[in-house]
């Protein structure tokens, strides 16, 4: 064969390829590769997760009651060390409280002793009283006796029976009589004015032994807030100051108030903040798992036992309300879980996370949560009768805002197209979502990738590759 023949057939084969070739491209144009999965049923658990620390349910930082600035003198307990209710924690310094207790004890003795005095004065006076009301009734039965005698007397005197001697002297032991009844009567006036001075002095003793011994307990007071004491059974959990420092009282939230913080540990709780969009689902005495740094590998139960109602601050830690500014920043919410069986080495203050279970259902249909997708109405529906080069028809506001509204759902695969559906979702476990409504189970549904969903137009022709990716070398 001629060369110029072979040259020939060699050029015709490769106009073939190059038409077999430009026909394959022009076939595939437009074709986008995705990866699948199918919609399947499963059981799905909804969590909230949120990040904080353990603290005890109650406990109280111990300060200073003392009246005035006091050094520290002793301290009796060690951090970390349980302590009873009512037991002695620290001393604080206590010369003045205690000589002035002294001092009030002394004014109480001899307060008493005036009133021990002036009630044996006013018990004497009584007697003497008594005595005095005794020798009155005897004279005035004395006086009864001579007052018989002279009428008696006054009889027989006609008749010269008697001789005026003795009738004279019968009416001078009546006027004697009668002088002693006066004599008599006067001095038990004058023993009850007496008495009633004695009992005014008695009134006034005993009222100052009450205003002494008001005095003593005021003393005992100050000097028993100069002794620090377990308000509650608990543990030492913070003890930052040492012997010979000095504390103040009556200044809140001050490092110098402070002397140390019991704890009741007998209820541990994880005291977490929840994401605003997720609080929602956070219900009473739902079931959370807690997980402790310092104590990695385990997880511990636990319930909620306390949800805030005050939005928190992400950035401050303030709570919003106390925010001068409005801010749109993101906000969190304090839940307080209790944790059912507290390991015995936790301590307040470690970090933890909780997963709350807000939600459990068994066999329901699930997708990946990366399938779900959102697209505008308008998007969705078919442009008919508009040319290519035809201008966009002017739409009225009520169908531009409807043609706007977003639609959630689901690429699903049908045939070599990608179909946009509609779908009604429900609880979101970790990594997949409830479907209410709008899939069935088995039906094969785009999940990836993620730049393919969230640009993949409805109908769009697609290639499926569910060909593991790989990983460049470097």
């Amino acid at each position: 064969m001629k060369p110029w023949k072979i040259a020939v057939a060699i050029a015709l084969l490769l106009g073939v390829a190059g038409a077999i070739y430009a026909s394959i491209q022009y076939n595939q144009k437009g074709i986008i590769t995705v990866q699948t999965g199918n919609a399947v049923k499963q059981d799905l658990t909804s969590l909230v997760t949120a990040s904080g620390e353990i603290k005890p349910r109650n406990y109280i930082n111990i300060g200073s009651n003392a009246q005035a600035p006091s050094r520290i003198t002793a301290i009796l307990v060690q951090e970390g060390d349980r302590v009873r209710k009512g037991q002695e924690l620290a001393r604080l310094e206590s010369v003045q409280p205690a000589a002035d207790l002294a001092a009030q004890r002394a004014t109480v003795s001899v307060s008493e002793a005036d009133s021990a005095s002036s009630e044996a004065a006013y018990k004497s006076q009584d007697q003497a009283i008594a005595t005095l009301e005794a020798t009155l009734e005897r004279i005035k039965s004395d006086m009864q006796k001579a007052r018989l005698n002279m009428e008696r007397a006054k009889k027989l005197q006609p008749e010269g029976l008697i001789s005026k001697q003795d009738f004279d002297l019968r009416v001078a032991e009546v006027e004697s009589a009668t002088a002693a009844i006066h004599e008599s009567e006067a001095r038990i006036l004058q023993a009850k004015a007496q008495r009633e001075q004695f009992k005014a002095q008695l009134n006034s003793s005993q009222k100052r032994v009450i205003v002494s011994q008001a005095q003593v307990r005021r003393a005992e007071d100050v000097l028993q807030r100069t002794i620090a004491t377990a308000p509650l059974d608990g543990m030492v959990t913070n003890l930052p100051v040492r012997i010979g420092e000095t504390v103040v009282a009556g200044i809140q939230n001050s490092a110098a108030s402070l002397i140390m913080t019991i704890a009741d540990m007998s209820l541990i709780t994880a005291e977490v903040k929840v994401d605003e969009t997720d609080i929602v689902n956070v219900k009473l005495n739902q079931v959370a798992n807690i997980s402790i740094d310092a104590i990695p590998g385990k997880n511990f139960k636990g319930h909620v036992i306390e949800i805030g109602n005050t939005a928190i601050l992400r950035s401050t830690g303030l709570a919003a309300s106390q925010s001068a500014i409005s801010s749109q920043e993101a906000k969190d919410f304090k839940v307080v879980i209790a944790l059912d069986d507290p390991p015995a080495e936790i301590r307040p203050g470690l970090s933890c996370t909780s997963k709350i279970i807000t939600s459990t259902k068994e066999k329901v249909v699930s997708i990946p949560i990366q399938a779900l997708t959102v697209r505008q109405k308008g998007d969705l529906e078919a442009k008919k009768d508009l040319k290519k080069d035809a201008p966009a028809p002017t739409l009225d506001p009520v169908t531009l805002k409807a043609m706007k509204e977003e639609v959630q759902g689901v690429f699903v695969i049908s045939g070599e197209k990608a179909v946009f559906r509609k779908v009604e979702t429900g609880i979101t476990g970790a990594t997949d979502i409830e479907v209410l409504g709008g899939l069935k189970e088995g039906e094969e549904i785009i999940t990836g990738s993620y730049k393919v969903i969230r640009t993949l137009k409805n109908e769009a022709k697609v290639k499926v590759d569910n060909k593991a990716p790989v990983k460049a070398e470097s």
